[in-house]
């Protein structure tokens, strides 16, 4: 199927469709493809999907099927539409949908009973039933709501490195007055990521507060910049997880010669060596957010290769965060099942350990695993977003609690309330 100016659609019937419609002698049965241009009027446009969420029907375009006179459903082999299309915004999405009659007074869209493989200029949508179908366009994120996520991160990373300077500076002050912070490795390893944490708060203030417009070569030195410390946090929170591993986990035969030398070589060094390839390929740029009328909600300046992006930022934190969760759940496991916890011989115990857990995935990043649930709505990135640029000072209150303990609970919260302050396992 071709209109005017528009790229060509296919349309897959499966055998057993015409098996079924086709009994006794019968040799023949009408088959109907029907392409509507539904263009800018009410009809087609449904209530709740498209008035309430800013969607559209892309290029305002159907394709309807029919074979006989049979009402189709429950297909067993799936009836596949390709719908050939541009390629779209990165912050669009599509989505195979049929138009429901019955749906409301008025009929809506639906995608019960289809599935979509999404591809850079088609769409495959495979469904269990023939009737009206169309690709539904939505924005996953508006101008407004755009600014407004804008202004939450910058809101919560100003307050982070506000709090992350604090645990910085009661660091040196713990250093020059407890000789034994200048030979334990856990308090170095909390600094080396809150450091890289504020750096990367600090960048990612300028580049969303400045113009990406200017010099190509300030652009690149910027997204580079920024690739390079959310690398570097990425970095520390997993040499955060091996490090806990090793008090907890591991215990004993841990000894390693310089050990926080080679700890700070691999979380500041590897970064580097990932943003120099990714610098040689020429994949920084500006990076545009549009909305669904093709209009630019936000400029900054990233990635302009999505291949690069996915590899060196989605695929290096999910390796990071994969391992934090299995030693954050270790370590969980470890505590509650210890004798004091299961038998509860010590009052407030099992909520000291809830703390303890929630206090080390702060260091682990399990705020950054919230992004898993973005698609399951709006709301769920403001939480992502809320939670996540608060990263530092969650730091600061675990920094706070690790090293200030109340002097009554000292004693008898040692084996899990300061799990993390157990002597270093290896010294320099």
């Amino acid at each position: 199927m071709q209109g005017e100016d528009q790229p060509t659609d296919r349309v897959r019937l499966p055998k057993s469709l015409f098996g079924a419609l086709l009994p006794g002698n019968r040799s023949a049965v009408r088959l109907a493809i029907t392409v509507l241009n539904i263009g800018t009027g009410n009809v087609f446009k449904g209530p709740k999907l498209l008035q309430d969420n800013g969607s559209s029907v892309l290029n305002n375009r159907m394709v309807g099927l029919s074979v006989g006179q049979m009402h189709t459903t429950g297909l067993s082999e799936l009836v596949e539409i390709t719908f050939s299309h541009q390629r779209q915004p990165s912050n669009m999405i599509l989505t195979c949908v049929f138009w429901d009659v019955v749906k409301g007074s008025t009929g809506d869209w639906d995608s019960q009973g289809c599935s979509t493989e999404l591809g850079d200029e088609r769409t495959i949508c495979r469904c269990d039933h023939l009737t009206f179908f169309a690709l539904l366009l939505r924005p996953i994120l508006d101008q407004a709501t755009a600014q407004t996520l804008t202004r939450i991160s910058q809101a919560g990373c100003g307050v982070s490195m506000i709090f992350l300077a604090f645990t910085m500076v009661l660091y040196v002050a713990l250093r020059l007055s407890l000789q034994r912070f200048k030979s334990e490795d856990a308090p170095k390893i909390h600094i080396a990521l809150s450091s890289s944490l504020f750096l990367l708060n600090l960048t990612f203030l300028i580049n969303v507060g400045s113009s990406p417009q200017g010099s190509p070569a300030s652009c690149w030195a910027r997204a580079a910049i920024f690739h390079y410390f959310l690398l570097c946090v990425f970095t520390w929170m997993g040499l955060e997880a091996f490090h806990l591993y090793l008090l907890a986990i591991r215990v004993f035969n841990t000894y390693f010669g310089h050990y926080f030398l080679k700890l700070s070589l691999l979380g500041w060094g590897l970064p580097a060596l990932v943003v120099i390839g990714v610098g040689s390929s020429n994949s920084y740029g500006i990076y545009t957010i549009r909305n669904q009328e093709n209009r630019t909600s936000l400029e900054l300046c990233w990635f302009q290769k999505e291949p690069a992006l996915y590899a060196t930022v989605h695929g290096y934190f999910l390796v990071s965060f994969l391992f934090g969760a299995v030693v954050l759940a270790l370590v969980a496991w470890k505590i509650f099942t210890l004798p004091s916890v299961t038998a509860g011989k010590e009052q407030g115990q099992t909520w000291k350990s809830v703390f303890t857990i929630l206090g080390l995935s702060s260091l682990v990043g399990m705020t950054w695993g919230l992004a898993v649930l973005t698609p399951l709505g709006l709301s769920t990135i403001y939480i992502f977003t809320l939670f996540n640029s608060l990263q530092g000072v969650f730091i600061f209150c675990w920094f706070i609690t690790l090293y200030f303990p109340r002097q009554s609970t000292t004693a008898s919260s040692s084996g899990t309330a300061r799990l993390d302050q157990v002597h270093s396992v290896s010294q320099e």
